[in-house]
């Protein structure tokens, strides 16, 4: 479903692109860019929606192609209730950390200097801190299973608002986010 919904997504915004379209000079610059954002975290094993916060920054690599270094937080809550009935919170704080591959289609699709559409990977690890209520001996590894790696794709759109601020939208298979980019 996650699959259908971002190739729709996709979709409709490379047809939308031509609406947007004119003359530009390539290449641009992508790098130097402080992207600030809030969102939905919907990963498959908490179960529901958590409240995300993401930070990266962006350096070029080639042309149409940035890295940026990120790191996110988001926190939920586990009701656990044992064999005899006794219910348990457990509460987790996951900080994915990582780097962020970026390429821009801005050439590609001929749009104008006032946006920008990429695709992304982002690959990196899971730090965990779980707490759990008193008397309650909880599964510590429950989020490592199989493994703390953390993978997410991402497609998205910034629209310049100046030289130096723009809004983003950027979905995503675990996090999406909407923020400010800040350009240097």
């Amino acid at each position: 479903m996650k699959t259908k919904t971002l190739a729709s997504i996709l979709f409709l915004m490379i047809i939308g692109i031509n609406s947007f379209a004119q003359e530009k000079s390539y290449p641009e610059s992508y790098g130097k860019t402080l992207n600030l954002g809030v969102g939905i975290g919907y990963y498959g094993y908490i179960g529901h929606s958590t409240p995300t916060l993401h930070l990266n920054y962006e350096f070029d690599l080639f042309r149409n192609f940035t890295l940026a270094p990120f790191v996110s937080i988001y926190t939920f809550q586990r009701t656990y209730i044992d064999k005899n009935g006794y219910r348990y919170n457990s509460r987790y704080t996951v900080i994915p950390v990582g780097a962020k591959g970026t390429y821009y289609f801005d050439e590609l699709f001929n749009a104008n200097s006032k946006w920008d559409f990429y695709a992304a990977g982002s690959l990196g690890f899971a730090l965990v801190s779980n707490r759990a209520d008193y008397g309650y001996y909880h599964d510590k590894n429950y989020y490592r299973s199989p493994s703390p790696v953390y993978l997410d794709l991402h497609i998205g759109a910034e629209y310049h608002i100046n030289n130096r601020l723009g809004v983003f939208l950027d979905l995503s298979s675990g996090t999406s986010t909407i923020g400010l980019a800040i350009h240097h």
